[in-house]
């Protein structure tokens, strides 16, 4: 991915917008096809129903989903002090290593041991940045499962519920060590994804770990000064075999999220995605070039979010504003149980 980001004089301020509260998806639709999909194109938008989906795509394009798996990331405790804590895991880093956010009175030292759920403890190995490493004394999956709230957003104001755990999860998910879920994906069922199979479109699949700091909002004025939190991803050889079919057959190739956007562009070679693994720290704002991807499947996201720049630089900034006008407007569903949108690449 090419790019010019120094001399962006784009602001967080040029990706903010007002949204109604009652616009803030508190809860999933009855049905995971039951969403809206609000098509942008070249042409302008229009509305329509999620299960409308496969009308959109052709024999031969590829559908490429992120199967990460949620793990229940949240965690309530005591530091040895008795001072209370609030415990976000950022990523699961090996059998009993994680780096988390800590949310606490007086931020804990190195050194510092910790009580999670009255069941489990953890010692604070060090800092890095703004996340601290813990180690626990367990299998930190095995933790987390047992004694972990479902990672909801912030925006998202009632407790984690039953539906939440089965909900807040796409139904192909398969590899734990995401604390956020990606989002596009929750609108697939088993019957939608039967007819996009019959309808001739064919499934890819890689993993990227989405990371607490995708709810971290942007803290410097300027865009080009803001820094990623870098996330692991392993794209297998049969996606690339997919991709590389659909470019040989002129189709296209469609991201199920900003979280498959991102791994396929960083993982791009001169126009072709490499089978492997790797991390990612990519920020694609608008002026970037995308190599991979020809529409993009998405959520409606945060104002000032780097997900909203995302979307911008792939389906242009004043498509996108006008797009997200035209939702408020017809009252769609925002943020992570809420609406979706299939773009196309400007």
């Amino acid at each position: 991915m090419t790019r010019d980001r120094q001399q962006s004089p784009l602001t967080v301020d040029d990706f903010d917008y007002d949204l109604p509260t009652e616009l803030v998806a508190q809860h999933p639709a009855p049905e995971r096809t039951a969403s809206r999909l609000l098509r942008l194109s070249r042409a302008g938008v229009s509305d329509h129903a999620f299960s409308d989906l496969p009308q959109f795509l052709s024999a031969g394009d590829v559908l490429v989903f992120n199967d990460t798996r949620v793990v229940k990331a949240r965690l309530f405790g005591v530091k040895e002090t008795g001072g209370r804590i609030e415990v976000l895991i950022e990523r699961v880093l090996g059998a009993n290593e994680t780096l988390a956010q800590i949310r606490a009175s007086h931020p804990p030292h190195p050194g510092a041991h910790l009580r999670l759920a009255d069941a489990v403890d953890a010692t604070v190995v060090g800092r890095e940045d703004d996340l601290y490493r813990l180690r626990f004394d367990g299998e930190v999956l095995e933790v987390l499962e047992r004694h972990g709230e479902v990672p909801l957003p912030p925006y998202i104001t009632h407790p984690p519920a039953a539906e939440d755990e089965s909900r807040y999860q796409t139904i192909y998910a398969r590899a734990p060590g995401a604390v956020a879920a990606p989002t596009a994906g929750l609108h697939f069922d088993e019957q939608l994804i039967g007819r996009l199979r019959a309808h001739g479109v064919e499934l890819a699949f890689l993993t990227l770990h989405v990371g607490a700091g995708t709810f971290q909002p942007v803290r410097t004025h300027r865009i080009a000064d803001h820094r990623m939190h870098s996330e692991h991803y392993e794209i297998p050889a049969a996606t690339t075999a997919a991709l590389q079919r659909a470019r040989e057959r002129g189709r296209q190739v469609i991201a199920v999220g900003t979280t498959s956007l991102r791994a396929l562009e960083a993982a791009a070679r001169d126009g072709e995605v490499t089978a492997g693994s790797g991390e990612t720290d990519l920020f694609i704002t608008p002026g970037d070039r995308f190599r991979v991807v020809d529409r993009l499947v998405t959520n409606f996201h945060l104002p000032k979010s780097t997900l909203l720049m995302l979307v911008s630089a792939f389906a242009g900034i004043e498509p996108v504003r006008a797009a997200y006008r035209h939702a408020i407007a017809a009252r769609y569903r925002f943020f992570s149980y809420g609406d979706a949108m299939l773009a196309d690449r400007q």
